[in-house]
């Protein structure tokens, strides 16, 4: 168990280094080194990142033997809110002693079919499913079914659907959506517009009916105003630049946005008509990604409980492994675990300024 240095002299870890790390005692750190017992696996866990860490090996005893392979499966690793998924469910799998298998969907690429029958071939023992097919109103549910009948245990997450009997895990989308609206009507904002992606997936209308209902109990807008307000495009930085031409036209003066990309798409085109962010338009995304403090301004964001979906999500599909193992016969119950999302208020949100109204005449306060 050494590194070597850049001069090519091996280096010895030492005890106080990776209990440093680690955070425990040194006595610990020894009593994992050596695959003795009486330590808690998280303490365990905590031990070996340290080794990994600090760049050394794992003595051979202490590499386990892998429980069987689970399939991640995302639809790409452009917006960063995914690799960060992926990250915390691999760590999370890997806790459990399972070898996760990355799959990405990408114009072009594989389908989430093609994806699912290969990881079939390769005999995974589950399957977990982030902004797949099943978030998609128009799409067929039956392939998951499928997956049912041929006892294949999955979880899906973020896009509940009734037809579907499996674990779900998502964040309150309609949450999230009021919780941005009655930050800047809090400041003083009363147009108020949303750019949000496609109709047809689950968290855009759940986000657009949160949204809807803000506006009708913020401001008393009835349904039909409240709705003029909703912008469906692509979750991309390009999606929320054409969202943006048609709010600020209609003289918005606060944006929220379906993820933190459509976000940066809406400042972008703010700016290009030379209005201030913060100081004309007031922008909040959601995800919070872990870039997003450092954008230009620091981006007022709605975060994603990306630690605690993840787990729970990894949790209930070890639940359902495990309950498969035991022979039961049963198809899984349809169950939604719902997470809270959070308001993380920085720096592209600010107060009304005394007659912005972006050129337009407020028509339908």
């Amino acid at each position: 168990m050494t590194l070597p240095d850049p001069g090519g002299t091996p280096a010895t870890p030492r005890l106080s280094d990776i209990a440093a790390q680690a955070d425990v005692s040194e006595a610990t750190v020894s009593r994992v080194l050596n695959g003795k017992a009486g330590v808690a696996a998280s303490t365990r866990q905590r031990v070996l990142a340290a080794l990994d860490v600090l760049g050394y090996e794992r003595p051979v005893r202490l590499r386990r033997r892998s429980a069987g392979l689970v399939g991640l499966v995302i639809p790409e690793l452009t917006n960063p809110i995914f690799p960060a998924f992926a990250q915390i469910i691999e760590q999370s799998l890997a806790g459990h002693g399972y070898t996760p298998v990355l799959c990405t969907q990408m114009p072009g690429g594989a389908t989430e079919d093609e994806l699912v029958e290969q990881l079939e071939e390769r005999g995974v023992t589950g399957i977990v499913f982030l902004s797949g097919l099943h978030a998609d109103t128009r799409a067929d549910p039956s392939r998951y079914a499928r997956l049912v009948s041929r006892g294949v245990p999955f979880v899906l997450i973020n896009g509940y659907n009734a037809r579907i009997d499996a674990p779900f895990v998502s964040p309150d989308d309609g949450a999230a959506a009021r919780m941005a609206v009655r930050h800047l009507a809090e400041l003083g904002h009363e147009r108020i517009g949303l750019a949000v992606g496609p109709a047809r997936y689950v968290p855009s209308r759940r986000k657009a009916e949160g949204f809807v209902a803000a506006l009708e109990e913020s401001f008393g807008l009835s349904r039909g105003q409240a709705e003029r307000r909703v912008q469906h495009t692509l979750f991309s930085v390009e999606g929320g630049h054409a969202a943006a031409a048609a709010l600020l036209d209609d003289g918005c003066t606060g944006v929220v946005c379906g993820s933190d990309l459509m976000a940066l798409g809406v400042v972008r085109a703010a700016r290009q008509r030379g209005l201030a962010v913060p100081g004309d338009v007031s922008v909040v995304g959601f995800d919070d990604s872990q870039l997003i403090a450092f954008t230009d301004p620091p981006l007022t964001t709605v975060r994603q409980p990306v630690q605690s979906m993840a787990t729970a999500a990894v949790g209930a599909l070890i639940e359902e492994i495990h309950e498969r193992a035991q022979g039961r016969q049963t198809p899984p119950q349809r169950t939604e675990f719902v997470f809270r999302p959070e308001l993380v208020v920085r720096g592209s949100t600010g107060p009304l300024r005394p007659g912005a109204d972006n050129g337009r005449a407020p028509a339908d306060r």
